[in-house]
């Protein structure tokens, strides 16, 4: 059995031991400090794309929920064909589409969040979705728009190559990275926050599979990756906002 403190550490992050520890009316929010804002403000200029609201999915398969999780499971290899806006409205929808809002201190959404703090922005590369140029997006899930973040020719190929070269990811019909902003979490948990902010990215990927079995597509979560390529081709900050899950999502193969 391993004993050294590296993997002493690991396990340690893996209890919740530390919710001992802390003082909770010591954390911001225990002090009075206003929250941090449910999603990271949108450049005024940034070109934003209406997504099919939640309700009118027209042409999303109704499945029963026995069968989405009977057949779940990851595949890595997809159909040239592109995804349609709905679909791609629909899977951002399940994964982090907001239910309700209650003031400005949580958001109530189609995944739990402990404390419904949602830690999570969620990105998108579009390579093949109708009606959309190729690019890099960002959800807004308040207002249930995409905004255009940037453009980067190259993107798919150095995408795959930052996940130690597995190329098929950048492949996709279309890329979900997700960034973790891990202050929202720790204004109300303080340091008891990043167990439980690593447990709701999976409540997230879990969604975007059963969701994917909606629309006869596929994924398969990544979380093989150099952290330091990933938030530089991402553009984000890494301290403040890094990546911390990806998901490549294509139709399947006939």
């Amino acid at each position: 059995m391993p004993d050294d403190e590296r993997t002493e550490q690991g396990r340690r992050f893996l209890k919740d031991t530390i919710r001992k520890e802390i003082n909770f009316r010591a954390t911001d929010q225990g002090r009075g400090v206003p929250p941090p804002p449910a999603q990271k403000p949108c450049p005024a200029d940034a070109r934003r794309v209406d997504l099919v609201p939640p309700g009118q999915f027209r042409k999303i398969s109704k499945i029963a929920l026995s069968d989405a999780i009977r057949h779940r499971e990851s595949r890595r290899e997809y159909a040239r064909d592109p995804l349609s806006l709905e679909e791609l409205s629909f899977l951002l929808w399940a994964t982090q589409g907001i239910r309700e809002t209650m003031n400005d201190v949580a958001t109530f959404r189609t995944v739990p969040s402990a404390g419904a703090r949602h830690s999570f922005e969620t990105y998108i590369y579009a390579r093949r979705v109708d009606t959309l140029g190729d690019g890099v997006y960002r959800y807004l899930p308040a207002e249930h728009q995409l905004a255009m973040a940037f453009k980067e020719p190259t993107f798919g190929d150095r995408l795959g190559e930052a996940c130690f070269s597995q190329d098929w990811v950048g492949k996709a019909a279309a890329v979900f990275v997700w960034t973790a902003i891990p202050y929202r979490t720790e204004w109300r948990y303080g340091l008891a926050a990043h167990k439980v902010i690593a447990i709701d990215i999976g409540h997230v990927g879990q969604n975007l599979y059963l969701a994917c079995e909606a629309i006869r597509g596929g994924t398969c979560m990544v979380g093989a990756y150099d952290q330091e390529k990933m938030d530089a081709l991402l553009r984000v900050d890494g301290k403040d906002e890094f990546v911390i899950y990806l998901a490549p999502v294509g139709k399947r193969k006939h």
